[in-house]
């Protein structure tokens, strides 16, 4: 199935989507609310059985981007579907009920970016300690380590050599008055 074959079957489907083609590849973007009916739809109609990733991406005031790619092993054809939603109410429907390896990534992109699957069956912490604070794949979120090592500094404590002393800067992403020395 050509890329265009599929944007034409997307809209009689779809008529909100937005159906682009990068590098030869279609991209699909469908509003949140039919989330599933296109994930499902990819699934049964467009033969894309094998889910490969679902992740989420940081749109900074535009909200964050869930993105899926799918793939027909019959038809030798690849699709990505996207949604945007609200920085301020991440909430998405889950689609570990359409693709069972939806699962752990829907449980990592939670706790990444805080996007929450309603309807996920686990949606529990899988890969930061117990207690951590945060959702350290958004763009606002302070990197603790840029604090503690000199920025710009040497590569290892002590290395250095005699070099004349800078300024010292707070590295990028750094508010002001954070960090161990505030």
């Amino acid at each position: 199935m050509t890329p265009e074959e599929l944007h034409e079957r997307f809209w009689a489907e779809f008529p909100d989507a937005a159906t682009t083609t990068n590098l030869g590849e279609p991209t699909v973007d469908v509003p949140s609310g039919v989330w599933v009916e296109a994930l499902t739809f990819a699934r049964d109609e467009l033969g894309c059985g094998f889910f490969d990733f679902l992740t989420g991406v940081d749109e900074l005031d535009e909200g964050f981007r869930v993105v899926v790619h799918v793939y027909s092993l019959e038809g030798r054809h690849h699709l990505l579907l996207r949604t945007l939603l609200p920085k301020e109410a991440p909430v998405l429907a889950s689609a570990a009920g359409v693709y069972r390896g939806a699962d752990w990534h829907e449980r990592e992109t939670c706790e990444m970016f805080g996007i929450v699957f309603e309807g996920h069956p686990n949606l529990v912490p899988l890969l930061l300690p117990d207690g951590f604070e945060g959702h350290p794949l958004r763009k606002d979120f302070v990197l603790a380590a840029r604090v503690v090592k000199p920025w710009p500094g040497a590569k290892e404590p002590g290395e250095g050599g005699g070099a004349p002393s800078r300024r010292k800067n707070l590295p990028p992403g750094v508010p002001q008055g954070w960090g161990p020395n505030a």
